[in-house]
């Protein structure tokens, strides 16, 4: 068992489960939590879904509850971000001048939003989307209706922001640069669906089209210009154009940055006793031989429980199969596989994509190497077993509803 000072830098999801695999893991010495904001660790999922929509309150958010850390012995600094890392002295400075001595550091720094830069950005009324409180000052600006907003971006989380905008009676706007949304994630055959869905629900779309500009009058959002010289009124503008990992702390040390700080399987960098984990880690995964960085929840909830057996010692290997979920309006989706494995395929399909009830295999080599389920339940186990087990199956009956999934893994 590693002895020491263990330090984690992030105070996030990866962070915070971090903390807690060390301690469920048996280890006794002292653990130091460093989170920027000034609201302990939470789950950034539910921010643009079921919190943003009033469905979930705000106790349903926190990773653990707020009495976990002193409970179990974990120093939580909160708004006590690192600024420097001095991996030869085993050394982190924090905001204010504070020192500390680490056995073994954990960077969770996560990401931040990617901005624009677009005249009238900083009026009222614009604003990115990554925080609780930015989840918090969405809601008041939507929650009573009959807004104009405008969403520049057309990504998972735009599409969840504007569905979340419209459920509650805004006028909604939104601005993509693909032809189709999300096309480049699940192709345009999937992406059509979700642009239906949301034309049905009054969503209104301006595909290819990019913000030139924003104006306002007295430090207010008037409107959004677009590239092609269209004026569109809006009272609230939200800028979802995907986030940047926050390299910052290692790229001061020197640490191997490509997308992220790049670690191994075991989410070691390239600096000794420091690992990474979360959005911010770009990892060799076993299965891809590849680095994979992503920025969806299991990752940084299973990074976490890697990166503290690898803080212990331990014979660590993060490879689980990638995995999120998006909820707009009735379309509830699981995704689990490798991008990176799937881009440029066209998926197979169970069932009908029409009736919004099917799931999309991308078959590569004769092997499910991702796929996607649609207001489909607990199918997701069997995917992802189909993808670990590299299994070979025949497209007929990876297509017929009457075949249970499970028919087509292995016998134990």
């Amino acid at each position: 068992m590693a002895t020491g000072r263990m330090v984690i830098s992030g105070g996030g999801l990866a962070g915070a489960t971090a903390a807690r695999t060390l301690r469920d893991e048996g280890f006794d010495g002292p653990i130091t939590l460093l989170g920027a904001e000034n609201r302990i660790p939470y789950l950034r999922p539910p921010l643009s879904k079921e919190f943003l929509l009033g469905k979930a309150g705000e106790d349903s958010v926190p990773v653990v509850p707020a009495g976990w850390y002193q409970e179990n012995g974990v120093e939580l600094l909160l708004g006590s971000a690192a600024v420097e890392l001095d991996p030869s002295n085993r050394r982190i400075e924090l905001q204010g001048g504070r020192n500390l001595e680490y056995a073994k550091l954990l960077i969770a720094t996560g990401a931040r939003p990617r901005t624009l830069p677009l005249p009238g950005s900083d009026l009222a009324g614009v604003m990115t989307f990554r925080t609780f409180e930015d989840s918090l000052r969405l809601q008041s600006l939507l929650r009573d209706g009959g807004r104009k907003v405008v969403m520049i971006g057309s990504g998972w989380i735009g599409m969840e922001l504007a569905a979340a905008a419209r459920t509650y009676g805004n006028d909604v706007t939104l601005l993509g640069l693909e032809d189709i949304p999300l096309s480049a994630a699940i192709g345009p055959e999937l992406g059509r669906y979700f642009h239906r869905l949301h034309q049905d629900h009054g969503v209104t779309f301006r595909l290819p089209a990019s913000a030139a500009g924003i104006e306002g009058r007295d430090g207010t959002v008037e409107a959004v210009v677009t590239d092609s010289g269209e004026r569109l009124p809006a009272d609230v503008v939200i800028v979802a154009v995907g986030v940047v990992p926050d390299t910052a702390l290692a790229e001061t040390a020197g640490l191997a940055v490509r997308n992220g700080v790049l670690v191994d399987s075991a989410l070691r960098t390239s600096a000794p006793d420091v690992l990474a984990a979360g959005d911010v880690a770009n990892a060799l995964h076993p299965f891809t031989g590849e680095h994979h960085r992503s920025e969806h929840w299991s990752n940084a909830l299973n990074g976490g429980k890697t990166a503290a057996r690898s803080m212990l010692g331990q014979d660590a290997t993060f490879d689980a199969v990638p995995y999120f979920y998006t909820d707009q309006f009735e379309a509830s989706m699981e995704y689990s596989g490798f991008p990176s494995l799937a881009s440029g395929l066209s998926p197979v399909i169970r069932g009908t994509v029409a009736d919004g009830s099917f799931i999309a295999f991308w078959v590569n080599d004769g092997c499910v190497v991702a796929g996607m389920s649609l207001n489909q339940r607990r199918v997701q186990k069997a995917i992802k077993a189909l993808i670990t087990g590299r299994v070979r199956v025949g497209l007929d009956r990876l297509t017929d509803p009457a075949v249970p999934l499970e028919e087509l893994l292995p016998t134990p």
